[in-house]
């Protein structure tokens, strides 16, 4: 088989990764892709822009290719898989009806009402002076939204008032994330600890993958602004059996029976990101595809042949699929760019990655870089997701700072507490 991923990213990576090592697979093709995805034995990247549609689909024809997998939101919400299935092509993504639940979190928390999924209260305005007034009324904390996509940078949570006006005024009146701002949506704020459960959708069955934890904000502690995400592990201890039980049950069954009844079968990967709160799971937003950098950890620890499941959600027949992973938790470090999510240089020199990952167990997924002249750049806010795998978690949270010890350019910054919430679980 022949597959295309459209994407640059780290996740586009894992997921070249991750296919390649399929024994069904003769090449994997990004489109742009990354140096990453063109180092694989199987790899090779090709020169089209993610929103190329009829570039894509032309090249999805000359090559004869099996399955294209879309990996950013921006052309699932504008509707690349149902541009490529109407001339007959197979895409694994949800449809641009189903991506809603992404591509507005006001579409979102509408369906979330209308089918008793438990989340915050909330309200939506598109006039700055009506989110402000509705700010003074209930006080904070407070959570403030990008209504539309704003690449993981649109949420405020603001612990003051004043923080909650400045995030208002910033989309609404500022529009620093564009027409994505134009409406914004202002959530309770939910107390617990958050985790992430992405599940293989068919449009009728939904099978969840390994539990994940994120880490949104860009300093130590969960301090400063949020970002797209400086880290992650897999498993996480917080999603309990019980846990992930209820989220099955009370989310993820009645997003896809929903989405059914009202004409928008979900097929692709569906992403809930959740707060576990005392009274159980509560949704805090869903994504619409393999989530970054969660799907860095969960990938390398799924032990199943990721490209039958993939055909499986195509094809509506998930259920006869039994999906393994390996016992073995898995951690990411992200190497930001100086700066990240902020303004940051670009162009800088990328070294020790082969060292990096001589150790057994580690992989460095790339996210923002370039090569010019044999050389390897940055070329982005996430540059590096330096992965490890093996063992129990301590000693694994080890390796993955021990590869990130080895890898360097000019004004890197990364956390230092990834995987730490998990450690204060296992009593460690």
């Amino acid at each position: 088989m022949k597959i295309l991923i459209i994407g640059s990213g780290g996740r586009e990576h894992a997921l070249a990764w991750k296919i390649a090592q399929s024994p069904l697979v003769a090449k994997v093709y990004g489109a742009p892709g990354n140096p990453g995805i063109a180092s694989l034995d199987k790899g090779v990247c090709i020169p089209l822009a993610i929103d190329d549609f009829s570039g894509i689909k032309a090249f999805v024809e000359e090559k004869d290719i099996d399955l294209t997998v879309v990996g950013p939101e921006d052309p699932l919400t504008k509707g690349l898989v149902d541009y490529l299935e109407q001339g007959g092509d197979r895409a694994f993504g949800p449809s641009a009806g189903a991506a809603q639940l992404e591509g507005s979190k006001a579409f979102a928390k509408a369906f979330m009402e209308r089918h008793h999924i438990p989340t915050a209260a909330w309200a939506e305005f598109d006039d700055a002076a009506d989110a402000a007034a509705y700010v003074h009324e209930k006080g904070a904390p407070i959570v403030i939204k990008a209504d539309g996509l704003a690449a993981g940078k649109g949420v405020t949570v603001a612990m003051d008032v004043d923080t909650a006006l400045r995030a208002i005024d910033e989309a609404m009146v500022q529009h620093a994330f564009g027409s994505a701002g134009a409406r914004v949506v202002v959530e309770e704020f939910m107390v617990g600890e958050e985790a992430s459960i992405l599940a293989f959708c068919d449009g009728k069955t939904v099978i969840p993958m390994a539990s994940s934890q994120d880490h949104k904000a860009v300093f130590d502690g969960d301090k400063g602004p949020n970002t797209g995400g400086m880290g992650a592990y897999s498993p996480a201890p917080v999603v309990t059996p019980e846990i992930e039980e209820r989220i099955l049950k009370e989310v993820l069954q009645p997003v896809v029976r929903g989405m059914a009844e009202e004409g928008n079968p979900y097929k692709g990967i569906l992403y809930a990101g959740l707060m576990i709160t005392d009274q159980g799971p509560r949704v805090v937003e869903f994504n619409v595809r393999f989530g970054d950098p969660e799907t860095q950890v969960v990938l390398p620890r799924m032990k199943t042949d990721l490209v039958p499941v993939l055909l499986a959600c195509c094809e509506g027949r998930l259920e006869e699929e039994n999906i393994e992973y390996h016992d073995a938790p898995c951690v990411t470090v992200v190497m930001a760019s100086g700066g990240y999510p902020g303004a940051y240089a670009k162009g800088k020199a990328i070294s020790g990655i082969a060292e990096a990952e001589s150790e057994a167990g580690v992989c460095v997924f790339q996210a923002g870089t370039k090569l010019e002249e044999a050389t390897l750049l940055t070329n982005g806010g996430r540059v590096l997701n330096v992965t490890a795998t093996g063992g129990a978690l301590p000693e694994t949270i080890a390796k993955a700072y021990r590869a990130v010890d080895k890898v360097s350019f000019e004004g890197a910054h990364y956390r230092n507490d990834i995987g730490g919430k998990a450690l204060k679980h296992m009593g460690l």
